[in-house]
């Protein structure tokens, strides 16, 4: 059964973010330790990204925690997937400080349950009211909790990777690694040296000024990995976000890889050893489930965000379907026989597996999946909600899916509109068979979206 959305007053799709010293304050992420601390006793670990705000607000977590009799296990610096993994393996629940791909000036908090995933909608909810209500239960002197610095810990993380694949798959390919002075530096790298790879880096010391690029990994930051690709003759180069649980790739070539097409790629990797059930949001491209039909696979569909596809791999799996990969259509890519969560690091070095046993480019690789034009754009729109409300009615007498906002399907052809969980905005996006299909039916749900948007101001 596909999860559905429940309101939330802090959180979004993923954590809690804002601006240091204006959205996202100590005072606030105390709150956030005691009130975690409150709903989960036990044994906690925490960790962060590489941003210059990470320690303080690490030690406030931290206080929360402790004051609610939790003990602490400090992982220090790590992806978020490392610490999901962790916890999934060993503790009670997890906190992550992070702000994943958002610019410097912004910090987060991301929840991470005992299975390893970030913390659902319903229990989010019970977060935010015991926070709300400060109804906090701390302890006496003599209950309050410990901490244990484990920066160790994170060998576990490697080693889970590493020893998935056969010992040397990767040797004799050079790969380039883009960690975008995140944690990932401390952690790609050594995954792809470890199965074999001869490993190239550029932005690869931890900064959380993030010198050389914004953690967001777009064609023009990763401008610097392509000419490395090409100047080191690498198979291909990889970059991660700002707390690695995403990553997209640049061919041989120096030429960015739509991470539609990445996903299409693995997915078409995976179901030929093992065909059964794709989980991704109803925003990934139609050329994953074109994919998934030629291997013998179908797809589900949920709404949009990580959680959303963890969960629902999950509650398949438990009703005995066969679940054999999920993720989003943005380089966030799950692996279920390894852990229930996007994982950057895996991604890297499932790539390598990849084309070792395609035998062939990653161009041409790409080049072989099937084609499809997609447009994205967006509109300020702080009245989403309403907006959509009118759309569903005007679109009422067509084929549409309101899974997450309205998806309205056309021939071989798709466009979804849906409020951002992070922004007053409206997105849409839409995927057809070819740009002279695709073009006339953004172009008429833009005009749509700004009609409803101005009958709201």
């Amino acid at each position: 059964m596909t999860p559905q959305k429940m309101a939330k007053k802090l959180f979004g799709t993923n954590g809690v973010r804002g601006v240091i010293g204006k959205d996202m304050t100590p005072e606030l992420v105390l709150s956030i330790g005691e009130a975690f601390g409150t709903m989960r006793k036990g044994q906690i670990a925490i960790g962060r990204d590489t941003r210059t705000s990470g320690e303080t607000l690490m030690h406030a977590a931290k206080a929360g925690l402790l004051a609610t009799g939790c003990d602490v296990v400090d992982c220090g610096v790590l992806p978020t997937p490392a610490l999901q993994y962790l916890v999934r393996e060993q503790f009670d629940g997890g906190v992550m400080i992070t702000a994943s791909h958002n610019p410097p000036e912004y910090n987060g908090v991301k929840i991470i349950e005992p299975d390893g995933t970030e913390m659902g909608d319903e229990e989010t909810v019970c977060l935010e009211k015991i926070l709300f209500s400060r109804s906090f239960s701390p302890v006496p002197w003599q209950h309050a909790g410990k901490v244990t610095p484990s920066p160790d810990l994170l060998e576990h993380y490697i080693h889970a990777i590493t020893s998935s694949f056969p010992p040397d798959i990767g040797a004799g390919i050079t790969v380039a690694v883009d960690p975008g002075s995140g944690p990932a530096c401390l952690t790609t790298p050594r995954i792809l040296q470890e199965i074999g790879c001869r490993v190239v880096t550029v932005n690869g010391v931890m900064d959380g000024t993030f010198p050389g690029r914004m953690p967001e990994p777009s064609v023009e930051g990763l401008r610097n990995l392509a000419d490395l690709v090409v100047s080191s003759g690498a198979a291909f180069g990889v970059a991660h976000d700002g707390d690695a649980d995403r990553a997209v790739f640049i061919d041989e070539t120096g030429q960015f890889v739509e991470e539609n097409q990445e996903f299409a790629l693995v997915a078409r990797h995976i179901c030929q050893h093992t065909p059964g059930t794709i989980v991704t949001p109803v925003s990934t491209g139609q050329i994953v489930e074109e994919v998934a039909r030629t291997q013998k696979s179908d797809v589900v569909y949920t709404p949009v965000g990580s959680i959303y596809v963890a969960r629902t791999m999950r509650s398949l799996l438990d009703e005995g379907k066969k679940i054999v990969f999920g993720g989003e259509g943005n380089g966030g890519l799950i692996f279920p026989d390894h852990q229930f969560c996007r994982d950057g690091g895996m991604t890297a070095a499932m790539m390598v597996a990849l084309l070792q046993e395609s035998r062939t480019t990653l161009s041409e690789a790409i080049r072989l999946l099937p084609r499809r034009h997609i447009i994205k754009g967006k509109i300020s729109a702080p009245n989403g909600s309403k907006i959509l409300e009118k759309l569903s009615t005007g679109y009422a007498r067509e084929h549409i899916d309101e899974t997450d906002g309205l998806k309205l399907y056309r021939n071989n052809s798709w466009g979804l509109v849906r409020a951002s969980g992070t922004e007053p905005i409206i997105r849409i996006i839409v995927d057809a068979d070819n740009e002279k299909n695709g073009l006339p039916l953004y172009q008429e749900l833009l005009a749509a979206v700004e009609t409803y948007s101005r009958q709201e101001k």
